[in-house]
């Protein structure tokens, strides 16, 4: 048997592009279902844990999976706005905490994420370089994102416009990145944390601008009178918020009609929650309230419908390999006649030609499932990365 081996493996050597063929054919069939089953494996464990850890969202009637989606993953889908007077009532309730979030705008791809010191302290996370956003105009990076932008605690970013046909002349904002999130293996590390009022002037709501009673520059005024001064289109709106200015800067309207895109609630127990899930059945009720979890679990139901289908599709890809490896087979021996012939003319049997064509079969086989169990191997520590980057980014 051993000399089977040993002309099989000359044989294989001396034609190297059709082994490598066959050989990577077999790897890739062989690794395609373990390798997917891996990532859903992975992709499930990342979007429950992140859901189990938010026992409930409150946020505006429509998609819920829109809503946890941003919510959790900060996703561009973003849901219709709610206000912080919704935040306010789910606290005032005294039925949870309430951590209000708003996501809606991007700097540099990366999404901006308004929301409170609370959030960090509620996610488990920690400043890594710099420290946290204290001042109007600072922001905190997620490990990723630092990464990515090259930027460090110090250095400044510049907001973007929603539309950059905006008319309404919302100034980009300069901000100052405050710290560096340590990396959290969640989708907060691609992200960039300021606070609530920051984004609001991101979005325009706050604005600051020259002091005209100090200014000396008469072209800024519109009119003047005693109650008051009126000023024109020249006024300089700041889009850089320091210490020199940070006082002229300020809001209109009421507080509690500030927009937010979803409120983190977080009840101390199960009565609680019921309590407070209670609450928004009523059919005036212009919010709603969802358990991520649920949301979540729904989602990926979907998705293993989705994979049993890309099953049956590699199983039918599969069966169409070996039928054209058992082709390619077929084939060579037909081509390899007188080879064979050889082989009975120096004294072999037929037995000892199956015996030479099953060591090849087996050769290649055995290369394919070293091939593959390296790969496999090598994609255990990537799995985690790669079903971020595939499916919960």
């Amino acid at each position: 048997m051993i000399d089977s081996f040993y002309l099989a493996w000359k044989y294989i050597r001396f034609n190297k592009v059709k082994t490598a063929t066959l050989i990577a054919c077999v790897t890739l069939i062989a690794f395609l279902p373990p390798a997917l089953q891996r990532l859903l494996e992975e992709s499930e464990r990342e979007f429950m844990s992140r859901a189990h850890s938010t026992p409930l969202i409150v946020g505006a009637k429509g998609s819920a999976l829109d809503l946890v989606m941003n919510a959790l993953y900060f996703s561009d889908n973003a849901p219709q706005p709610i206000t912080m007077g919704s935040k306010d009532a789910v606290q005032g309730s005294g039925l949870a905490v309430a951590i209000p979030v708003y996501v809606r705008f991007k700097v540099r791809g990366q999404p901006v994420v308004g929301t409170t010191l609370d959030y960090l302290d509620f996610r488990g996370l920690r400043v890594a370089q710099g420290r946290a956003m204290a001042f109007l105009g600072d922001c905190v990076l997620g490990a990723r994102v630092a990464e990515r932008l090259g930027i460090g605690a110090g250095e400044n970013l510049v907001s973007a416009p929603e539309n950059p046909f905006d008319l309404a002349g919302v100034y980009p904002l300069k901000m100052t990145v405050a710290g560096v999130l340590a990396s959290s293996g969640t989708p907060d590390d691609q992200a960039i944390f300021v606070d609530l009022k920051t984004a609001w002037v991101i979005e325009g709501i706050g604005h600051g601008h020259q002091d005209l009673a100090a200014s000396q520059d008469e072209s800024l005024i519109s009119s003047q009178t005693d109650s008051g001064i009126t000023a024109n289109a020249k006024l300089k709106q700041y889009s850089e918020i320091d210490p020199a200015n940070l006082a002229s800067f300020h809001f209109h309207g009421d507080p509690a009609s500030y927009p937010i895109t979803a409120v983190l609630t977080v009840p101390p127990d199960q009565k609680s929650a019921a309590i407070l899930r209670g609450r928004f059945l009523a059919a005036e009720e212009t919010n709603q309230i969802v358990k991520p979890s649920e949301v979540i679990a729904g989602l990926l139901q979907n998705v293993f419908r989705i994979k049993q289908l890309v099953d049956a599709v590699i199983v039918v890809v599969a069966l169409a390999t070996v039928m054209a490896i058992a082709l390619v087979l077929t084939l060579s021996l037909r081509l390899r006649q007188r080879e064979m012939h050889t082989v009975v003319m120096l004294g072999g049997s037929r037995l000892t030609v199956v015996r030479l064509m099953a060591a090849e079969v087996f050769i290649i086989a055995l290369m394919s499932a070293l091939l593959c169990l390296a790969l496999i191997r090598s994609l255990d520590p990537l799995a985690g990365d790669l079903a971020r980057w595939l499916f919960v980014r």
